[in-house]
């Protein structure tokens, strides 16, 4: 007796639906094969729940999804033993698409289960992006349930009527269209693609067989491959699990990097749901970070690894998974930054990770000291872009001074307070960014009884901007921004005593030796005999500025000024008297103190330095008493 097949159209507000999906639905056809095992996913896991509620009663058996592709056929099989459908529910599923059979069983069960992924409906017509024939064959758990076959070859025709099925389940077949079977007709793009969206789904998806090697060849064994782990770490609680295998999931995430410093765990379940493990990795090259290694997964189902809408711009810095039911998926970028969930889970995870952060910092110091150079950019950046993290940062940021000891913010100050607060009781934080090219700035610090910090993070310049706005009665001052007794003055300094004629011949006089396309100030000032002649220095408003225009501060005008340096004519000094006193006659040495100067700030270079040298030179072969002329 023949089956009877219905033949209707279905049910879309559109009159075609199919090139919307084509063109609109999804950015990128891959898309499709996550959403059709998600779909025989959520069949499965929809048993379960139907066991644990008691409603079906028979062997759920190996619950699993089947990816089969036939090469030679331009087939793509998607097979789960899962609920199936009954024809009711497949015409109500499938050809009216507005309805959603996950919204109404989850609504139901919620009490039984937590794992629906996927809404099946328009989930599944992703199946024609790439498909130019679909075909459903399912037979429902229900007692005395009848198998169905639907059949749509891309247009809103289709037909459905009594299949052949016999065992309980949905087997999903995809006629590839010629172009697609180009690109997903091959089993190397089929396992990449399971690989990338499927690796961690809680029901076990298989791929083929496992291979062996055998008499010189690969071949295949009996044994299904199964592509995923069903039970990744992020699923499972923190008690249970060790620090090894935190460190083999980092592995299996990313093979090629070095082990992380540490990792959060994140389990929350009101007011919304989030699971995740976040890991801080070991930062080689601060300037060459990969920001986009947090994936996001709905459900172990992976969804995308841009996640910089879903938590703060600092927190891209980190590695790891977040997996949310509650991140609404498919959707643009301002909705998500408007999203209310989206919100509460960033403040979440921002919370979470500044508790870690001091938990270590507390509980862990010297290892925490051990790790800062690390993580110093990660906290800077942090502190710097999020105002409620700076507030906490405060409380385990370090400085490191220039003999490599690290301190909190609080015991710091307290060190250095005594020595460095200036006649305006502003404690004064020396610091330096280059050990060797300012040696001698910080060892005149130093002899000072000055502490001098190294703040050589690419982010220092607007880090200490901060510290100052944060920090009561502070200020922050590069040791080469100005002579050291500058640099912190306990009293007002007494000037040298110049007429205003006397001041522009001073200043004319050295801007004559001085290099061209800088900015010059030039300042008498009575340093004491031993002091050096000439000293150059950088305004420190002027300098820290432009670096952090340089940095993308917004201040691209302070980028675009010409270099500006304060060079300090120490009057007392002894050389500086002569060139003074016999400035007609003294230009060899004028020069020759102006490029000590230069070089000790790294400023001589090429034919001036050359120059320098030769001169040099000649100066000491004429100080020389032997090469002296004899009476």
């Amino acid at each position: 007796m023949a089956t009877k097949t219905l033949k209707g159209q279905i049910g879309v507000t559109t009159e075609n639906i199919f090139p919307v999906i084509k063109q609109f639905l999804y950015s990128d056809h891959e898309i499709f094969l996550r959403e059709l095992v998600a779909n025989a996913v959520d069949a499965s896991q929809k048993l379960k729940a139907l066991a644990s509620s008691g409603e079906f009663k028979g062997e759920l058996g190996d619950l699993k999804v089947q990816i089969k592709l036939d090469e030679g056929k331009k087939t793509l099989k998607i097979i789960d033993n899962g609920i199936g459908m009954t024809e009711e529910e497949v015409d109500k599923y499938i050809n009216q698409i507005a309805f959603s059979s996950a919204g109404e069983f989850l609504e139901k069960y919620k009490d039984q289960m937590s794992s629906i992924i996927g809404h099946f409906g328009l989930g599944f017509y992703s199946a024609f992006m790439v498909a130019d024939k679909v075909t459903i064959e399912t037979l429902s758990w229900k007692e005395g349930a009848k198998a169905v076959k639907w059949s749509c070859d891309g247009s809103p025709e289709y037909s459905m009527g009594e299949g052949k099925k016999e065992d309980r389940g949905t087997t999903i077949t995809l006629h590839l269209d010629d172009e697609s079977a180009k690109e997903f007709g091959n089993k190397g793009r089929i396992e990449q693609l399971l690989n990338k969206y499927c690796k961690f789904m809680p029901v076990p998806v298989t791929f083929g067989k496992k291979t062996e090697w055998k008499d010189g060849k690969s071949v295949e064994t009996d044994e299904d491959n199964v592509i995923n782990s069903i039970d990744p770490v992020w699923t499972r609680t923190p008690s249970e699990l060790k620090d090894e295998d935190y460190l083999n999931f980092y592995k299996a995430l990313y093979p090629m990097e070095e082990d992380p410093m540490f990792w959060i765990h994140l389990n929350v379940d009101y007011p919304f749901n989030l699971t995740g493990v976040l890991y801080f990795p070991k930062i080689k090259e601060r300037m060459s970070i990969d920001k986009n290694k947090i994936q996001l997964f709905c459900n172990q189902m992976f969804v995308t690894d841009h996640v910089d809408n879903i938590v703060p711009d600092f927190l891209t810095l980190l590695h790891g998974v977040i997996d949310s039911p509650d991140i609404p998926l498919n959707v643009s970028r301002s909705y998500l930054q408007s999203d209310a969930n989206v919100k509460k889970i960033s403040t979440y995870i921002t919370k979470k990770v500044a508790d870690r952060l001091e938990d270590i910092f507390k509980e862990q110091r010297s290892q925490f000291e051990q790790k800062w150079d690390n993580i110093k950019l990660f906290i800077e950046y942090g502190m710097l872009s999020d105002e409620k993290f700076a507030g906490r940062g405060l409380g385990f940021a370090l400085l490191k001074n220039t003999e490599g000891k690290y301190f909190s913010l609080e015991d710091y100050r307290k060190g250095i307070e005594g020595a460095q607060t200036d006649k305006d009781k502003k404690v004064v934080y020396l610091y330096a960014t280059d050990v060797d090219a300012q040696y001698s700035f910080i060892e005149a610090a130093k002899n000072k009884g000055y502490d001098v910090l190294l703040m050589d993070c690419e982010l220092d310049s607007h880090f200490v901007n901060l510290l100052e706005q944060k920090i009561k009665d502070c200020r922050f001052a590069r040791v080469d921004s100005d002579t050291v007794d500058n640099l912190i003055p306990t009293q007002d300094k007494v000037k040298p005593e110049l007429s205003e004629d006397d001041k522009k011949a001073l200043d004319s006089l050295f801007k004559s030796a001085l290099p061209e396309g800088n900015e010059y100030q030039i300042e008498a000032e009575n340093l004491g005999e031993t002091a050096a002649p000439v000293l150059i220095t950088q305004n420190e408003f002027m300098r820290r500025w432009r670096e952090m225009s340089a940095m993308g501060g917004g201040m691209n005008f302070y980028g675009e000024m010409p270099q500006s340096y304060n060079v300090k004519v120490n009057m007392e000094n002894p050389l500086v008297a002569k060139i003074w006193a016999d400035r007609e006659n003294t230009e060899e040495l004028l020069h020759q103190v102006i490029d000590l100067a230069l070089l000790s700030n790294g400023m001589l270079k090429g034919k001036a330095l050359s120059e320098f040298i030769a001169r040099s030179q000649s100066l000491l072969s004429c100080s020389n008493p032997e090469k002296q002329p004899r009476p």
